[in-house]
């Protein structure tokens, strides 16, 4: 077998980002051993750390070593303290991530929920709302919608004598937008339990209208997978009441936003989810962006306190989707597995009552992790 090379953009960015992706990282060399793959990770400073670094939250230079690079594994970015000093057009969120999004056509998040047979004391839910297992595959149309419609402002208008500011945001989908999403949904439906579940608000919003219209007319070009539609608000509810009903779940931008965020929770812990930002294909990749649910979580930086599963599961994603290379990415599940079965616990999952767990810090749980691949 030839050897496989593949070039990855790291971009750790701010707060617990460097910690986790240096688990990340030790993660894929140790995957370098067992498989006929050859990974070249060039490290780049993004968030706060390319502003210091350069006066940008996406510097130049990490935006062409993105460019030459075949995937981007991503940290986190944004820092509270310090994002009100400056105008919210340059803060790391929009400068950073939403760009990102916008020069490589990142168009389909996929963000996987899975709770662990030995997490379910993390779960917010009794466990009768957990019965059946909570395994779910949300997927969020990422580059249009309200967040990326136009005309985006914040005016001053006067009226009846009296001046007052108006925010307005633009909600805006096209049939070609709805089309490429959905038929993402139905062919990761077509390797799940073959069903989707279609998000919207169509008693309501004309984009909701159109949206079930074309997600339904897609549908027919995949027999095999079982469609039905929900208001988002009653899939709000849903997913509190019986989440194990769930296996694809297809959201435009803002409601997928928002619910992916909810189910993200019944795992336990936003340490746990992984994410993956697809874009085009090209031959037999697919260009991808790979981060963590969870934030830059400041309080706990630099104190080997974070939980690192998020991030490598992430790395698992990217060389599923990405580069097709599915048994290198069983092997990493399988390992995460491993140490949560084996009783690892970082901080977020650890319960003191459970006397088969035993608490460690980011470093242990990479390195166990690591060390089962």
């Amino acid at each position: 077998m030839s050897l496989i090379e593949l070039k990855i953009a790291a971009l750790a960015g701010d707060g617990i980002g460097p910690e986790v992706m240096r688990e990340a990282i030790k993660v894929l060399r140790a995957v370098e051993k067992k498989f006929e793959i050859a990974f070249q990770i060039t490290e780049g400073a993004v968030g706060w750390a390319g502003i210091d670094a350069s006066g940008q939250a996406l510097p130049d230079e990490t935006l062409a070593l993105c460019r030459r690079s075949d995937s981007i594994l991503f940290g986190s970015v944004g820092l509270p303290d310090r994002d009100p000093s400056i105008p919210k057009e340059q803060r790391p969120e929009r400068a950073a991530l939403l760009r990102l999004r916008k020069e490589f056509g990142l168009f389909a998040n996929l963000r996987p929920v899975r709770l662990h047979k030995d997490l379910g004391h993390t779960c917010p839910l009794q466990p009768d709302r957990q019965s059946g297992g909570i395994d779910m595959l949300v997927v969020r149309e990422l580059t249009g919608g309200m967040y990326f419609g136009q005309p985006k402002l914040t005016q001053e208008v006067t009226e009846g004598g009296v001046t007052f500011q108006r925010a307005i945001d633009t909600m805006v989908y096209t049939t070609p937008e709805i089309e490429r999403i959905a038929h993402v949904a139905f062919k990761a439906a077509q390797s799940r339990r073959k069903k989707v579940t279609s998000i919207d608000k169509a008693n309501v919003l004309e984009n909701g209208v159109l949206w079930r219209e074309v997600v339904t007319r897609v549908s027919r070009n995949y027999p095999d997978v079982c469609l039905e539609h929900l208001f988002v608000d009653n899939g709000a509810m849903q997913l509190i009441l019986k989440p194990g009903q769930f296996d694809v779940m297809l959201c435009e931008n803002m409601f997928g936003d928002i619910l992916s965020d909810e189910a993200a929770a019944l795992a336990g812990s936003l340490g746990m989810l992984p994410s993956a930002s697809l874009g085009a294909t090209s031959g037999q990749r697919t260009f991808g962006f790979y981060e963590p649910a969870g934030g830059t979580a400041p309080d706990i930086a630099g104190k080997n306190l974070a939980n690192p599963i998020a991030q490598i599961l992430s790395t698992a994603l990217m060389l599923r989707y990405s580069f097709g290379l599915n048994a290198a990415a069983d092997a990493i599940e399988n390992a995460v597995s491993q140490a949560i079965s084996s009783g690892l616990r970082t901080g977020d999952i650890y319960t003191p009552t459970d006397s088969s767990a035993r608490r460690v810090g980011t470093i242990e749980m990479g390195s166990a992790i690591a060390s089962g691949i």
